[in-house]
């Protein structure tokens, strides 16, 4: 079994989530919103989707921005942040569909989920069989789709609150249909997805190789190393959810070791026993040259919640030493750190978290909250972590064309120590 330090595997995970130097990611730097650079825009937000796999979906747009937005902002400097919202469209390289939740999948990866396609035949993730206990309404569904073309859900309207044609059993058959692959999601617009038939949405090309379920889940779990750099078996089955699978998992897992494509690798932590888990052996080269840089001095940068990076609590614990806390669904009075957090990555560190709020009428981007890590207030430990969330506020305000306000951080070389004030 081969170690890795914490220190290699921080890095490597800064790497594979495209968060450092464009020469070690190999992922853009720029997505130049300039008039004519539109495609080189889209191109570049493709690669990071393809990095993951996925670009999760979320609603909540508090901070100015959803979050597979602000994924995107924090790799592509440059990037419009309406592009992040325009990413499905009819005829572009990605699809909607249940992934690490809802997500943007690059297409190559549609024939690796046929097997959930059919594990939710006739049933959705929630409702369970949906559509067999409302089949007149899956049927009209269907045609009406075949007849008058794609069907934006707000548009899914009926006479009265009951009945065949109530709105709210029209959207779930809609989302079980959509889960069994036999409509797609081909656009959205402020939000709002579009049905239409698989069909006309996804193309032939990858319609008709799917893969078989062994196949499958080596892709898939190959892909979320991809992203992680090195991960644990349980953060390779949460990035896809591919729960209750334990034995068909170590069976894959096996394989890929037989092939070369994995190795087995523990990583070192302070106390216990070192953690075991995987990685490919190109990123096991790559984290020993990571070892030896120099860390940068970064200006910081604002991650969502929902970041790739940081979903997975338990192992942004280990490598960062980060208490990543999501509390949109707590009461106000139970909240430590406010509604929709957005963490300050500085360097190869977690220093502080911001909880915004966006007034597009004032052009302001209000600061609710800011806490800086390790010192239990509102001011940095240090001058240095100071910066970085300011340069980090200041960054995603210009993105989004708004004023900060609300915080403000004096100049450094004005006094000693970092100060905020309202």
């Amino acid at each position: 079994m081969e170690i890795l330090s914490l220190r290699s595997a921080r890095r490597l995970a800064l790497c594979r989530a495209g968060l450092l130097k464009p020469q070690w990611t190999g992922l853009p730097k720029r997505a130049n919103r300039a008039r004519g650079r539109d495609k080189q825009a889209r191109d570049a937000a493709y690669s990071v989707v393809r990095r993951f796999g996925y670009l999760q979906l979320d609603t909540v747009s508090i901070a100015g921005a959803r979050s597979h937005t602000i994924v995107l902002l924090s790799r592509l400097e440059g990037m419009d942040p309406a592009l992040g919202e325009q990413l499905l469209q009819p005829g572009e390289p990605v699809f909607e569909y249940w992934g690490h939740e809802a997500s943007w999948i690059p297409i190559e990866l549609y024939p690796a989920f046929e097997f959930r396609r059919r594990e939710f035949l006739g049933l959705h993730p929630w409702w369970g069989n949906v559509v067999a206990r409302n089949r007149e309404v899956a049927l009209r569904l269907r045609r009406r789709i075949r007849e008058e073309g794609p069907l934006r859900s707000v548009d899914m309207e009926g006479k009265g609150s009951s009945g065949w044609w109530d709105l709210k059993v029209v959207k779930r058959v809609a989302l079980a249909l959509w889960s069994s692959g036999e409509l797609a999601i081909s656009e959205r617009k402020n939000f709002q997805k579009t049905y239409d038939l698989t069909e006309r949405v996804i193309p032939e090309s990858v319609r008709s190789w799917p893969l078989a379920k062994h196949e499958a889940l080596e892709v898939l779990l190959l892909k979320a190393l991809d992203g992680h750099g090195w991960a644990p078996t349980g953060t390779l089955v949460q990035t896809w959810r591919l729960v209750n699978r334990k034995k068909e998992i170590a069976a894959t897992l096996d394989r890929l070791v037989e092939r070369g494509a994995i190795v087995s690798c523990a990583l070192e932590v302070a106390a216990g026993r070192p953690v075991p888990g995987w990685i490919r052996p190109r990123d096991l080269e790559l984290a020993a040259r990571l070892e030896r840089i120099r860390p940068r001095k970064d200006r910081g940068v604002l991650l969502s919640p929902f970041d790739p990076l940081l979903w997975d609590r338990q192992r942004v614990k280990r490598l960062f030493e980060f208490e990543q806390m999501l509390e949109v669904f707590k009461p106000v009075s139970k909240r430590v750190y406010g509604y929709y957090c957005l963490p300050v990555l500085a360097g190869e560190r977690l220093v502080a978290r911001f909880d915004l709020k966006a007034d597009r009428k004032s052009g302001a981007l209000r600061v609710l909250s800011c806490r800086f890590e390790g010192t239990g207030s509102r001011h940095p430990a240090s001058i240095a972590d100071g910066e970085a969330a300011r340069t980090a506020l200041e960054r995603y305000a210009k993105a989004l064309g708004l004023q900060p306000r609300g915080w403000h951080l004096r100049s450094p070389s004005r006094v000693r120590t970092a100060e905020l004030r309202p």
